[in-house]
């Protein structure tokens, strides 16, 4: 039978006798793919697997079907489409790609040359003259479209795996219709592939060209960013991780790209957002080893032994432990097209023995700021970010680190009255910590929340008493800042915050004790002065007002001095959230309102 009578006898004419079979085998293809559907939700591993076995064993007799007769436009769709549900099928099962799918791959495409012929025999060609030869075709009709996009996931995925990545690119190229010189930037041009919608009465498939195209998205850029990291190509690295953290990530992918992230940081010199990733590496709740590992390398940096010992005995009962078996989806993951990290990556992990030799003893590190403070300065990132709930978590996750490690609060500030050197140090990290939870639900609108936690910061400060200065040296957590110095900028920041959300309140009254409490505490700040310039003025108190501007009037003309110490980098971030914008026109406008005989 030739070819043309063959494809007019499966015509979707209902009187053709032949019609029936497409139908059949369409039914037969949609069939299988519910039953895979169903092994894949069924939680008993041999049924499952039998399911599974089932469903390829019915899928090969379908292709085998399909391929016994000439090869017809009107049947190639769905011939294509059996293709590739078995191709998925089988790189799930096998957990990895085998060389014979090249043959099911190349089989395909010579079906599809078959219907051109025009084009003649194409016997002996590679899979990349194949692929040219039908992308490039004058004559190829839009109906195959979609399943020549979906067989050229597949055939991504494998060239992939094996690092064929030239041929890749040049694939592609091919698909989007680009012109020689066009860009080889294998991340863009999975960017730009957008393979066509399916018709909503095609074949069911196991997986999707779109499906396909995002996990290969992913993989590569998981890929290409790691081989960046390990070139040292860190501000690349990280933008590239980025992109894979932000694509159809599994969870023990999506553990390896954070703590990637993490070790892209901490070799970029920023700790507290390294460790802001390792948290959320951990938080994802499988294979703990690698952000560990890591969190170890990044206190061993910082210098903390202590910590640093604690993760590596953390890291050997996560080696040793025996974790539950996910069963893989039956589809074609991320895992899949992805290397297994050797010796020289940052993701290798290795044995259970191997931390426990690890460096005991690491060498002096350079100042920087402890773990506390990196925690702090994750959770101003996150308020800075619009991120206020992650914030929240931060600090939950500090507030209960903090509770285990030292003893009872009153016990601590006895300690810090008989002139403990370290300790006082920790309930300014406590208050510091209920000032960032009331600033993330400020942000969250919750008014009553927020202004509980000023209140409780304050409460904590007002109990603090300045470190004695023959107590000598400051200890490095404060980065050098004496600890009055901080004392009295958090307590300031405590009640110019908790001053505003009096007023946003309408409780201006409120509002001025707290920001004349501030100007009291700290005299010389001019934010405090400023919000309460501003309240002292909507209370209608002109006197006060009036003697207020002319002392913050000679303080702004006054050269500014260097401050003789750094605050940590959060009170810097959260002082600048609650700096009055544009002083210098708020005097001017003061000026013109309190100085106008009519007012006064």
């Amino acid at each position: 039978m030739s070819q043309q009578t063959w494809s007019a006898s499966l015509s979707l004419d209902s009187s053709a006798p032949r019609t029936s079979c497409l139908d059949l085998w369409r039914e037969k293809n949609d069939r299988l793919v519910r039953q895979a559907k169903v092994a894949q939700n069924t939680r008993l591993s041999l049924r499952r697997q039998q399911l599974a076995q089932d469903t390829l064993e019915g899928l090969r007799e379908l292709l085998h079907s399909l391929q016994g007769l000439p090869a017809a436009i009107s049947v190639l769709p769905l011939e294509l489409t059996v293709i590739c549900n078995f191709i998925t099928l089988r790189v799930s099962l096998a957990r990895g790609f085998t060389d014979d799918l090249t043959q099911d791959i190349q089989q395909g495409l010579e079906r599809v040359l078959e219907t051109q012929e025009q084009l003649g025999p194409r016997v002996g060609q590679g899979l990349g003259e194949l692929w040219d030869a039908i992308l490039r075709a004058s004559s190829l009709l839009p109906e195959l479209l979609p399943a020549l996009h979906h067989l050229v996931g597949l055939q991504a995925a494998l060239w992939l795996s094996t690092d064929r990545i030239g041929d890749l690119a040049l694939l592609l190229q091919t698909l989007n219709g680009s012109q020689s010189g066009a860009s080889e930037d294998l991340l863009l041009l999975l960017k730009t592939w957008s393979p066509p919608v399916k018709e909503s009465d095609a074949p069911l498939t196991l997986q999707d060209a779109q499906g396909l195209r995002d996990v290969l998205l992913t993989a590569f850029a998981f890929r290409q960013g790691l081989q960046e990291l390990i070139t040292g190509s860190l501000p690349r690295a990280l933008s590239i991780l980025h992109e894979a953290a932000s694509g159809l990530c599994p969870r023990p992918v999506l553990v390896q790209v954070y703590t990637a992230l993490g070790t892209c940081l901490r070799k970029m010199g920023n700790p507290q957002r390294a460790l802001l990733y390792l948290i959320a590496a951990l938080k994802v709740g499988t294979a703990c080893g690698l952000p560990l590992l890591e969190a170890s390398r990044l206190y061993q940096q910082l210098g903390d032994a202590s910590a640093e010992l604690e993760s590596l005995e953390l890291l050997v009962e996560a080696l040793s432990a025996t974790h539950s078996f996910e069963a893989p989806q039956l589809l074609i993951e991320v895992e899949l097209l992805l290397p297994q990290p050797d010796q020289a990556s940052p993701l290798h992990c290795g044995t259970q023995s191997s931390p426990l030799f690890t460096c005991f003893s690491p060498p002096p590190a350079p100042p920087g700021p402890c773990v506390p403070e990196v925690f702090l300065e994750a959770a101003a990132a996150m308020i800075q970010a619009g991120r206020a709930q992650d914030a929240l978590t931060i600090c939950e996750e500090l507030l209960s680190r903090t509770s285990a490690l030292l003893p009872k609060m009153s016990q601590l500030w006895e300690d810090a009255r008989k002139g403990a050197k370290e300790l006082p140090h920790c309930p300014l990290w406590v208050s510091a910590t209920h000032l960032l939870q009331g600033q993330a639900w400020v942000q969250l609108k919750a008014q009553k929340e927020a202004v509980s936690e000023f209140s409780w910061c304050l409460e904590l400060l007002f109990r603090a008493t300045p470190e004695d200065k023959e107590q000598g040296a400051v200890p490095n957590c404060e980065q050098g800042c004496k600890s009055d110095v901080v004392l009295q900028q958090l307590r300031a920041a405590a009640l110019i915050s908790r001053g505003l959300e009096w007023v946003a309140s309408g409780q201006d009254t409120k509002a001025l004790k707290d920001f004349l409490l501030s100007v009291q505490m700290s005299p010389g700040n001019k934010d405090a002065s400023f919000h309460l310039l501003q309240t002292l003025k909507k209370l209608d108190r002109k006197d006060e007002a009036l003697v207020l501007w002319q002392r913050l009037k000679v303080q702004t003309q006054m050269p500014q001095e260097e401050a003789a110490w750094s605050l940590p980098l959060y009170l810097e971030t959260y002082l600048s959230w609650i700096h009055p914008p544009d002083c210098e026109t708020l005097l001017e406008e003061f000026r013109t309102a309190l100085l106008e005989p009519c007012d006064l």
